[in-house]
């Protein structure tokens, strides 16, 4: 696993490794990097394309955004809230493979509007369920004002994640990819859940 994140943080000309807890509260969460072995499992899912924006909650250092970038030529965007974590992200880009069609903003999650092109949505537990509710009804909001299917991906949901999801009348069920055998143990959060704003449904 150890080879594995150094490996690829040499690839990408980044470095992204170590959690980071300096910031955190009982409503914004450590920086603590998707690993690696998860991120190749999410570009195999055939989800994400040259065409797609993604939207990585909580980016921390920008490894999600310069992994996805690098292997599937998709767009993307880091929200991060953090500014000296931000300022990491903005170093990475200096050297990263993969930075251009790479952007990075500094702002709270709940606050962000989401832009009419995204249709992918990345989420590692970065805040509370008491955040994401606003940031779900952000996201909601863009997709009325402007119709398009998106997707979102929970890597390691929380239960509270999981009940809050199962309750939002748009969002739909749409696969699960499990993890578990990526680590030792059984922890049944090794997985990501994945729902989807489907287009045409509710603008019928």
């Amino acid at each position: 696993m150890m080879d594995n994140e150094k490996t690829w943080d040499k690839i990408l000309q980044i470095k992204t490794r170590g959690r980071d807890d300096s910031n955190a509260d009982q409503y914004r969460f450590p920086y603590e990097p998707t690993p690696y072995c998860v991120l190749e499992r999410l570009a195999e899912s055939g989800l994400f394309t040259k065409k797609d924006i993604i939207l990585d909650y909580g980016c921390g250092k920008g490894r999600v955004g310069f992994f996805l970038s690098y292997q599937t030529k998709a767009k993307t965007v880091g929200i991060e809230y953090d500014s000296r974590i931000y300022e990491k992200a903005l170093e990475n880009k200096k050297t990263a493979v993969s930075r251009i069609g790479t952007e990075f903003v500094l702002t709270r999650a709940e606050e962000y509007v989401v832009p009419k092109e995204v249709n992918r949505c990345y989420f590692f537990n970065p805040f509370s369920v008491e955040i994401l509710r606003k940031v779900i009804a952000r996201m909601i909001e863009s997709y009325y004002e402007n119709p398009r299917e998106i997707f979102l991906f929970f890597y390691y949901p929380s239960d509270e994640y999981m009940c809050y999801l199962m309750t939002v009348y748009e969002l739909e069920f749409y696969d699960e990819t499990e993890c578990y055998d990526l680590f030792e143990g059984s922890d049944t959060r090794e997985r990501i859940m994945i729902f989807r704003l489907p287009y045409g449904e509710f603008f019928e």
